[in-house]
């Protein structure tokens, strides 16, 4: 016995390996020869292999996606929302720390991961735990690690979709008089806030509006519009910008090259530009482009991340077919636009996402055109191809594509077969293309309407209704007289005899017109006399009393028509020669539906369903 305690006394020199350890246990449990007897000792068994049996290593751990792996975990980590850190990197430093904090904004820009950093910041003690709140957490401390790993008993993190009842607020409340185990704050993570009802904001409003001194709360969501106002007011906010394409894609390349992946600069702003300024939205896609390249590399045909590979994984049409497209569309080529189209939809291109590069294409041209600097692109062929279409094409055939592709991308995604309408509505611009520009076809009809029409005194040939004959009488009455009728009744109107003015507008027609003296013929039957009130408002206007005629039969003969009469007839004469010009003979002969409107005339426009052409 004593030999056998000395013998157990050695474990280094006696002790089973973790083979024969195993081995017994296996015995054990499925029985292995007599159980009565002594256990034999294990027979010796070779020294397990360290090549087929390593020792755990990090390799072996289970792999974490990139948009975990890199989450910021400082806030010099945390890209492209410097003025919210410069914020809270002044608050910490004066001690003028908010006790709610709410961040917002588009999914994957760093909400939750803020939320961590601030925890972090308020908590650390640094390395040798005697520091205090800091913009620059070590990382290093026992609150540092414990809060990155997410089991800091201080740092409660609760998502408000899955916990949006009164009682889950209630447990909130209970728990913030207790102060913090061992922290210096205690600090409540609350991720997609707006998801908590209406009844659980209410009982968190008192604790949120006053809460203990050693207590935080920290707001994430995506949808700010959806909290209360009473909770906004309470809270200090920042919204978290998308991050720019251009930061995406330098991002991603320092990942890449951490990764010991090599990445193409056009494939990592493909990958930016698919992100929409997410940077967990690009990881994700950047993941799936590097086990993408790493499949071809174990095929044989090369690895690392190209732009190619990644337009063939998301769907994207080819940047040179786009632009063969977009020149087929511009040129009028109906038959190679179908060509094109068919050829990117079956190499799995959705015609959704080829609607939407061709809509690129315009914005960029467009900008290109506008600013006259170079259009953004990544290649130097394609920035030569978008200011070459920048040159060629003019203001106003750039916004009308651009209207007409923006229609058809709306008809695309709510159509029942995408590839038909997505041809049907580029062919639409196609046509569109070849007609006249509404606004050249309109100023041009404004020009011979100004120009081409003489003006109605100079009318010599009399019309057959008539309309044409008072004219030339008014004209001949205009010279045998310094006066203008005309100008005398608008006096009247401005002096505010309003209904007498109408009336000298529409009904005199002036005989003869001389300082003090009128001589009319009315133009219609009109029972009243007007005389009078056509002498009252001659001596209120001039303080002299007229002497007022009224003549009729043979004795108006030589009378000029009324005002109203010389528009209406000046009004025709000028439709009519518009009207014979060719340009307009061959607009009216293209819709013959069409109507020439005076755009003046409302009345004539509402009887014409709006349709004005001028």
């Amino acid at each position: 016995m004593q030999k056998d305690a000395q013998e157990g006394d050695s474990p280094e020199e006696k002790g089973p390996s973790a083979a024969e350890l195993e081995a017994a246990g296996q015995n054990s449990m499925f029985g292995s020869g007599d159980m009565g007897e002594a256990a034999p000792a294990p027979a010796p068994t070779p020294a397990p292999d360290p090549v087929t049996a390593p020792a755990p290593t990090e390799t072996n751990q289970p792999y974490r996606v990139l948009a975990r792996k890199y989450r910021p975990q400082t806030f010099s980590e945390l890209i492209g929302q410097e003025p919210m850190v410069r914020t809270l990197g002044n608050a910490i430093e004066r001690d003028r720390l908010a006790h709610a904090f709410l961040m917002t904004g588009v999914r994957g820009v760093g909400k939750t991961s803020t939320a961590r950093l601030i925890a972090k910041a308020l908590n650390c003690v640094g390395e040798d735990g005697q520091g205090g709140p800091t913009i620059d957490p070590c990382g290093k401390c026992e609150y540092c690690t414990a809060i990155a790993e997410g089991r800091h008993i201080d740092v409660i993190e609760m998502d408000a979709a899955s916990h949006t009842g009164v009682d889950d607020v209630r447990d909130i409340i209970e728990q913030v008089r207790y102060a913090a185990v061992s922290a210096r704050y205690k600090i409540y993570i609350i991720d997609e806030v707006h998801m908590l009802s209406r009844n659980a904001f209410n009982a968190l409003l008192k604790t949120l509006e006053e809460p203990p001194a050693h207590v935080k709360f920290l707001f994430a969501t995506t949808e700010v519009e959806k909290l209360p106002v009473t909770v906004l007011s309470r809270t200090q906010r920042f919204d978290l910008r998308r991050i720019p394409a251009d930061l995406l894609a330098q991002h991603f390349g320092k990942i890449c090259s951490l990764e010991g992946v090599e990445a193409e600069a056009e494939a990592l702003a493909i990958i930016a530009a698919a992100a929409e300024g997410s940077v967990r939205d690009g990881l994700s896609i950047l993941d799936q482009a590097i086990a993408h390249a790493d499949m071809d590399a174990s095929m044989g045909s090369g690895g690392g991340v190209n732009a190619s590979r990644v337009r063939d994984m998301l769907g994207l049409a080819d940047k040179g077919a786009q632009r063969r497209i977009l020149s087929h569309l511009l040129s009028g080529d109906a038959k190679a636009l179908l060509v094109g189209i068919d050829e990117q939809y079956a190499l799995g291109v959705e015609p959704l996402a080829l609607m939407r590069t061709l809509m690129d294409l315009v914005h960029r041209i467009t900008v290109a055109q506008v600013s006259g600097g170079e259009p953004d692109a990544p290649s130097e062929d394609e920035r030569a191809a978008l200011a070459e279409f920048a040159s060629k094409l003019g203001a106003g055939e750039l916004h009308r594509l651009w209207q007409l592709m923006l229609k058809g991308h709306d008809e695309v995604r709510q159509a029942p077969d995408p590839l038909v309408a997505l041809q049907m509505a580029l062919l639409r611009v196609l046509h569109a293309s070849e007609l006249p520009d509404p606004g050249k076809l309109a100023k041009r009809i404004e020009e011979i309407a100004a120009n081409g029409v003489a003006p109605a005194t100079q009318s010599a040939a009399p019309a057959a209704d008539g309309g044409a004959a008072p004219v030339a009488s008014a004209s001949r009455a205009s010279r045998a007289s310094s006066l203008n009728w005309g100008e005398i009744v608008d006096q009247i109107d401005n002096s505010g005899q309003l209904r007498v003015a109408q009336m000298m507008r529409d009904r005199i027609r002036v005989i003869e017109l001389a300082p003090e003296r009128l001589i009319f013929e009315l133009a219609d039957d009109y029972n009243d006399d007007p005389i009078p009130d056509i002498r009252d408002a001659f001596f209120k206007l001039t303080g002299k009393r007229w002497q007022i005629e009224r003549a009729s039969g043979p004795d108006a003969e030589g009378a000029q028509p009324s005002l109203r009469e010389a528009e209406e007839a000046e009004a025709k004469a000028t439709q009519d020669r518009i009207r014979a010009h060719p340009l307009v003979q061959a607009t009216l002969e293209a819709f013959p539906e069409g109507e020439l409107i005076d755009p003046d005339d409302k009345v004539a426009r509402s009887a014409s369903g709006g349709r004005n052409w001028n």
